[in-house]
C-alpha cells in the first residue's frame, strides 16, 4: 500500500500549496466587495468571488483552517477518553471490562451523525460546542482499539517484570503498554480525524456547526447551493476540497495500517 501512501502524502501536499498561495496572497476571508461579486478567476481572485464578493481562495484556506482545527480538537477529546478507558477495561478486566463495554454499546446503538445532530441542536451552533459534541460520540474506536492491544501486552515478559518490580501501574502503562500502541492508534487517528471533517462540513451545513462570519467548507456548501445556476463553481471548489481532506487521510491511514501489519508480521517471523 505504499502507493496509497504517497498519493494521499500528495493530495494533502496540495491542500498546503493552496494555503501557502491564499496567504500569500493576502485576502482575508471576511471582506465584502458586493460590487465585485460573482467574479470568475483573475490574478487577484484566483477562484473568483462568491455572492458577497469574498475571495474564494481565501475563504477555502480559512475554511481548512477551521476543519483541521475542530480535527485536532475533537482528535484530543476522543483520544484522551477512548485510550483512558480502553487502557482501564484491558487491564483490570472482569467487572470494569464489562461496565466500559456496556458503555460503549449505548454509545453505538445510537446513529453517530443523528446524536450529534441532537446535541449540536442543543447546545447550540459554535466551534467549541461542535468539538465538544463531536468529541463525547468519538471515542469509542480508540477505546475498543486500547482495549484489545491492551490486552494483548499486559501478560509480555517485560510487562510481567515492570509489575514484579513494583513500577506503578499508570508508569507502566506509558512506558511500556503505550508505545507499542502506537501503530494501530495512529491508524485510528487519522480516520477520526477525516470522519471528524466531514461530520463538521455536515453540521454546518444544515446551520448546526461553524456560525458566520468564520468560513466553513460545509457553510460554503450550503451557501453556494443557493447560487448553483449562477455559479457552480461556488459548490464545487467546497466539495473537491472536503472530499480530498478526507481521502488524503483515508489513504494515510491505509498505508501505515498495511505498513504495520506488514511490521507486525515480520516481528513474529
Amino acid at each position: 500500500m505504499r502507493g496509497a501512501t504517497l498519493l494521499g502524502m500528495a493530495i494533502l501536499a496540495v491542500l498546503l500549496l493552496l494555503q501557502a498561495v491564499a496567504w500569500l496572497n493576502g485576502l482575508d476571508t471576511t471582506t465584502l466587495n458586493i460590487a465585485s461579486a460573482f467574479e470568475g478567476a483573475s490574478w487577484v481572485h484566483w477562484m473568483g468571488t462568491d455572492d458577497l464578493g469574498r475571495d474564494v481562495l481565501a475563504r477555502l484556506a480559512g475554511g481548512m483552517r477551521v476543519s483541521l482545527t475542530v480535527a485536532a480538537v475533537v482528535l484530543l477529546i476522543t483520544g484522551t477518553i477512548g485510550i483512558t478507558l480502553g487502557f482501564l477495561a484491558g487491564w483490570f478486566g472482569g467487572w470494569v471490562d464489562m461496565v466500559i463495554g456496556k458503555m460503549t454499546e449505548v454509545v453505538l446503538s445510537f446513529p453517530g451523525l443523528l446524536l450529534a445532530l441532537a446535541l449540536a441542536a442543543l447546545v447550540g451552533a459554535g466551534m467549541g460546542n461542535v468539538m465538544v459534541a463531536l468529541g463525547l460520540l468519538g471515542w469509542v474506536g480508540f477505546c475498543r482499539l486500547a482495549r484489545v492491544e491492551v490486552m494483548k501486552l499486559r501478560a509480555v515478559p517485560f510487562v510481567n517484570a515492570a509489575k514484579l518490580a513494583g513500577v506503578a501501574t499508570p508508569v507502566i502503562w506509558v512506558r511500556h503498554v503505550l508505545p507499542n500502541c502506537t501503530g494501530p492508534l495512529l491508524v485510528e487517528s487519522l480516520l477520526v480525524v477525516a470522519g471528524t471533517m466531514v461530520a463538521e462540513a455536515g453540521l454546518s451545513f444544515l446551520g448546526l456547526g461553524i456560525p458566520a462570519p468564520l468560513p466553513s467548507l460545509g457553510g460554503m456548501l450550503r451557501d453556494g447551493m443557493r447560487d448553483v445556476l449562477v455559479a457552480p463553481m461556488l459548490v464545487v471548489y467546497p466539495a473537491v476540497v472536503l472530499i480530498s481532506l478526507s481521502v488524503g487521510a483515508n489513504l494515510l491511514a491505509q498505508g501505515l495500517r498495511a505498513r504495520f501489519i506488514h511490521g507486525r508480521t515480520l516481528a513474529h517471523e
